[in-house]
């Protein structure tokens, strides 16, 4: 499989991290909430700025989860919508082309599913495939790559597109005054991202060949990161052994993977991960006895836009893609965690330039 292109997408309302934290700490709680604690929490997150999909002072006259959900299946629809037909220009294809579009999404709940409302507003084919991808959360963007890789061994002469669609600002409680909220409620914003990918049998000048991916579920670890689905919304799950989990297993699990191409973490030259908390992230780096620097686009992403869950190490991909091209002929890995609580690995490699002929 080959990647042809990867685009982002935000809303337009985009508010300094400071502006963000004034604003929840006036409505979270009824006031009940320690506002030294939740302004410790919002500095600590390593994020400078969000953007979100309702102006600011609209979140504290949401009214309950019909309200939110629905605001969800609309704004979703249209940034994932953009997403998309951005990257299929890039890649050169219109929305004909498409065989297959699979959608990843954890914060809202649609029927008919996103994809098939987005395949409507931008006129995808009749019989194009969908696959609703629900509920994988921060590891979906990897995933969703991975499971692109899947369809497209089987019909090398397709074209296959994933989407990425996280709203998070529209989870977060109002009369949640816990510690995941608190935290969620600092780290976390909205966003998309769109990748577009073909088959061995076709060669559309692309940016990278998917060579392997491995999935790997960790035992007794439900709890660690999710929703409750209440009648009040989703409310999130979100342990502070995340780190831990990540330092126990995952140079374990990319050293496997690797070994089975005959490669070590040397032979990696570019990281893309997902930007899942500062602590997580320096986790990544202990385990996998990196630099700063080979994750530093996983570093500014966090900063810029915080964490998009699923869509957001589709930015990083994009990123890196865009702002550090790989050298051609070098090996990367994608890699993303999420709720089950689980890792998703991609082994790629930097296409080499198409040789002209004289």
């Amino acid at each position: 499989m080959q990647i042809l292109s990867v685009r982002g997408a935000l809303p337009e309302h985009c508010y300094p991290q400071e502006e963000i934290t004034n604003a929840f700490a006036r409505v979270v709680a009824q006031g009940g909430v320690d506002e030294q604690v939740l302004r410790r929490f919002h500095r600590n997150a390593g994020v400078r700025q969000r953007s979100l999909v309702l102006p600011l002072d609209e979140y504290g006259r949401l009214d309950g989860f019909t309200q939110a959900n629905d605001l969800f299946i609309a704004h979703a629809v249209e940034l994932g919508a953009r997403a998309l037909l951005d990257a299929l220009k890039d890649a050169g294809l219109t929305p004909t082309d498409v065989d297959v579009i699979m959608c990843a999404t954890v914060t809202g709940l649609a029927v008919p599913t996103l994809e098939a409302r987005i395949a409507s507003l931008i006129g995808l084919r009749p019989d194009v495939k969908r696959v609703p991808l629900v509920g994988l959360g921060c590891v979906a963007g990897a995933a969703g790559i991975a499971r692109l890789h899947d369809y497209l061994r089987g019909h090398p002469d397709g074209v296959a597109v994933l989407v990425a669609v996280e709203l998070c600002s529209l989870t977060v409680q109002r009369d949640d005054a816990s510690v995941p909220n608190l935290v969620a409620s600092g780290l976390f914003g909205d966003g998309a991202a769109a990748v577009v990918a073909c088959g061995s049998d076709l060669d559309l000048g692309g940016a990278a060949d998917v060579l392997d991916t491995r999935s790997r579920l960790y035992p007794d670890s439900e709890r660690t990161m999710g929703f409750d689905v209440t009648s009040g919304g989703l409310r999130i799950v979100l342990d502070a052994q995340v780190p831990t989990v990540v330092n126990h297993y995952i140079r374990e699990d990319v050293d496997a993977f690797l070994a089975q191409h005959d490669l070590t973490r040397l032979d990696i030259e570019w990281w893309v991960c997902h930007p899942g908390g500062p602590k997580v992230i320096e986790a990544l780096e202990s385990a996998l006895e990196i630099p700063r620097d080979a994750v530093q686009l996983t570093w500014d992403s966090l900063a810029r836009i915080g964490n998009l869950s699923s869509a957001s190490v589709l930015h990083v991909l994009e990123d890196t893609l865009r702002d550090r091209p790989p050298r051609p002929g070098s090996f990367g890995v994608v890699l993303a965690m999420g709720p089950g609580f689980c890792s998703e690995l991609v082994l790629v490699r930097a296409t080499e330039p198409a040789m002209v002929d004289a």
